[in-house]
């Protein structure tokens, strides 16, 4: 047996597992969902390509090709908790719903604001005053990066930056993005790696999980599945 559930994780840390199965072979993705079902335990798989799910005894998978994740086990009612998952474009639509995937794991409801990039300004600021009601944003944004600064300058909510792969030339396969968000002129924006929408949520689950920890009277950790290498 080349893996080990981290059956623990949850405790130690406050985040359950899942399964990141990039480079996984279908043998060994097969053997880990086994392993799960005999405990009757939930999993989250993220970067699972449809070519790999196609490979797999998954007929009791909820996938989802857009993202590229799926959910071993049923799926557990949805609370709002106030985040928001902003997209500057449609093509950053795969990594935004990475992160409302991995949210909706653990009964996180996000709502997607999709297609509200600085090209058409208007588009942003006509949304204002529903991303003002987020406790939580994250921004998902290509090409130069500019929503991150842009939103960040905007709204009091904390802005969790996902760089994307997405644009031309320059944009070097999210290079650009993300040392713009890096470089944000806007304090406080907190940056994750390029496409990684499940780092994201997870971010947003441990700020969640921060405020519910220092209002008395609020129940314990929200549960968020941690990723499983």
């Amino acid at each position: 047996m080349d893996f080990e559930l981290d059956r623990d994780r949850e405790r130690r840390t406050g985040v359950p597992e899942a399964v990141f199965c990039t480079h996984k072979s279908a043998a060994q993705v097969n053997a880990i969902l086994a392993a799960a079902r005999a405990e009757g335990r939930r999993l989250l798989l993220t970067r699972l390509d449809a070519v790999a799910h196609a490979a797999l005894a998954a007929a009791d998978l909820d996938y989802d090709p857009l993202s590229g994740t799926a959910v071993l086990g049923p799926p557990v009612a949805l609370a709002p908790a106030g985040v928001g998952i902003v997209a500057a474009g449609t093509s950053d639509l795969p990594v935004a719903r990475e992160a409302a995937r991995a949210l909706a794991f653990s009964g996180i409801d996000a709502a997607i604001i999709a297609d509200v990039g600085v090209a058409g300004l208007w588009r942003l600021t006509s949304r204002l005053d529903e991303l003002r009601r987020f406790k939580v944003v994250i921004a998902v944004a290509g090409m130069e990066g500019a929503l991150f600064s842009v939103l960040a300058g905007l709204i009091a909510a904390p802005v969790i930056a996902v760089p994307t792969s997405v644009g031309y030339g320059v944009a070097q396969g999210g290079m650009t993005a993300l040392h713009a968000a890096l470089a944000s002129c806007a304090p406080g924006v907190v940056v994750v790696n390029i496409d990684n929408g499940f780092g994201a949520a997870a971010a947003a689950i441990k700020m969640l999980n921060a405020a519910a920890a220092s209002m008395p009277g609020t129940p314990g950790n929200l549960s968020f599945g941690g990723i499983a290498r």
